[in-house]
């Protein structure tokens, strides 16, 4: 099987491992940017529909049916970047953590419409679940280039669709609703109330099987089990305590800044945890996540304002 794989017929070269290395990166950074640009898109066409059938929110449905023709690849290219550049490490805690805060979240608000904000916060923990399951998943797989070569190609042919959608129902819902003209809108007419549900379910298996690999990841650098109730005794401690202050930091304010404060706070945590416990290079991906997370809440500012005003 090795005569089908191109590695196979190149020399053994330092230099070429290190470039097929930082393909692999780029290729996973690449699938867990389409799935959150998926995401977005979703979210974008649901939050539209709200606004269109809300007399008193057309200003809102205007500033989210505004083109940014360039915003959306520019996005996808940054967040792909980020992602390849952070480390498995620091990754895998930002899933952990963010599977953390949303549980506790969800059982603190119930349903509502908080989940679409919770949709919005949880972009970058979704790049880096992706990034994750997918290292976790072909660790050790003899072609695993192509592999993610595929898993790239399968994520681009979901995302160009979805990418489309918000613009042709930012242009034409109005009108194809009301005549029953588009199949797309009639469906969205119907049932684009679903939406939200088959978010959180589809969320729900992705960070799933990202938590698992992530313990995983985490785990494979210890060498006994001392070690390793060293590492994970700070970090829940430190989690617990994140989680309860941003718990009680929303009750007391919202909006853009309590956003931005949790993020930093997120962040800062992290890195003072790493500073005890993790390594030189950890402590550089906290700051390439820090901006990850920034880049995701200003590209999504105008839905995460639509979801507050609800």
């Amino acid at each position: 099987l090795k005569m089908f794989s191109l590695g196979s017929w190149l020399p053994e070269l330092p230099g070429l491992a290190w470039g097929w290395a930082l393909l692999d990166a780029l290729l996973q950074g690449l699938v867990g940017a389409c799935a959150v640009s998926v995401l977005c898109s979703l979210l974008k066409v649901y939050l539209y529909i709200q606004c269109v059938n809300n007399p008193e929110r057309q200003a809102e449905k205007e500033a989210i049916a505004a083109r940014r023709p360039l915003l959306e690849p520019l996005h996808v290219l940054v967040l792909t970047g980020v992602l390849a550049l952070v480390g498995s490490r620091v990754a895998a805690l930002v899933v952990l953590e963010f599977s953390l805060r949303a549980v506790s979240t969800i059982l603190s608000l119930g349903k509502g419409a908080h989940s679409s904000q919770l949709y919005l916060l949880c972009q970058y923990s979704l790049g880096c679940g992706v990034s994750c399951g997918l290292s976790f998943l072909l660790e050790g797989a003899p072609h695993r280039s192509w592999n993610l070569a595929l898993a790239a190609g399968l994520a681009g042919l979901l995302a160009l669709p979805a990418r489309r959608r918000p613009r042709h129902v930012c242009a034409l819902y109005e009108l194809h609703s009301r005549a029953r003209y588009c199949g797309v809108c009639i469906l969205l007419l119907a049932s684009g109330h679903a939406i939200p549900r088959l978010l959180r379910d589809a969320l729900a298996v992705a960070f799933a099987v990202a938590d698992l690999a992530a313990v995983e990841l985490i785990n494979r650098d210890f060498l006994s089990a001392g070690e390793a109730v060293r590492f994970w005794t700070p970090l829940t401690i430190c989690y617990t305590l994140l989680v309860v202050y941003m718990q009680e930091e929303s009750r007391q304010s919202t909006g853009r800044g309590l956003v931005l404060r949790t993020v930093v706070v997120r962040m800062g945590g992290l890195f003072i945890l790493l500073l005890t416990v993790g390594r030189w290079s950890d402590i550089l991906h906290v700051f390439v996540s820090l901006l990850g997370e920034l880049w995701c809440l200003l590209r999504s500012g105008v839905l995460l304002e639509s979801c507050w005003k609800q």
